[in-house]
């Protein structure tokens, strides 16, 4: 793979990224370490993966104080991407007000804390990426859900208006079914996955890669968008 450019004074470009312990997270902090990035990974869990250019950060991304003190404590940076989500369903009659708060905490109020905290670090011409889902648009089951990944979409576009005279873009990128440990969390059994068009569940390998586009060089003039990548299930 190509190696990441390194920035004016030499280092190796360093990303912060979200939920390194498994899935999309994982997935997206082995294709930045493989293009040459420094990554400073925050999950609860040890990532099961050890890198060199990888420092690992045990931080409960629910508990804001504990995060405060994580991101007082980061060096440079030249990218975030928030990749941490879980996802809790139910329908109608039966939804548990409890399920919104948490998902809205991580999904959302997270981000908000992380990225208001980290643009001053971020040199003109940073990266911000936010994981979505292609769900933000409405799914049966899945409304807590929707609504807080529809609301990652608003926040990313403000940002990105408030951030583009620095030249730091912001992006969601919104991945359909996914191959990882989160669609087969037996509470969401009464709400199945749909199998894509293109007949199979898309690799966090997939997502990963869009993710490290949006934090090339060639990405430099995308902000504001959200990216979908769902196998054919927006047809």
């Amino acid at each position: 793979m190509t190696q990441a450019l390194s920035t004016q004074d030499g280092r190796a470009k360093r990303a912060l990224v979200t939920g390194v312990s498994s899935g999309i997270g994982e997935a997206i902090a082995k294709r930045l370490l493989a293009e040459g990035w420094d990554v400073v990974g925050f999950s609860r869990s040890t990532p099961a993966f050890v890198d060199p250019g990888l420092a690992h950060e045990p931080v409960d991304l629910f508990d804001r104080e504990a995060l405060s003190l994580a991101l007082e404590g980061l060096g440079p940076l030249d990218a975030i991407v928030h990749a941490a989500g879980i996802l809790r369903v139910g329908r109608l009659g039966e939804l548990d007000p409890e399920n919104a708060r948490t998902m809205w905490r991580l999904h959302v109020d997270a981000a908000e804390q992380i990225v208001e905290a980290l643009v001053p670090k971020l040199p003109d011409g940073g990266r911000i990426v936010l994981l979505g889902s292609r769900t933000a648009a409405g799914s049966p089951g899945r409304a807590q859900y929707a609504a807080t990944k529809a609301a990652v979409v608003g926040m990313a576009r403000s940002f990105a208006i408030e951030l583009a005279p620095r030249q730091i873009t912001v992006n969601v990128v919104a991945p359909g079914a996914t191959d990882t440990p989160m669609l087969r969390d037996p509470r969401r059994a009464s709400v199945a996955p749909k199998m894509p068009p293109i007949g199979r569940l898309v690799k966090p390998e997939e997502i990963a890669a869009t993710t490290a586009f949006l934090l090339s060089e060639g990405a430099a003039s995308i902000t504001g968008q959200q990216i979908i990548v769902c196998g054919g299930a927006s047809l």
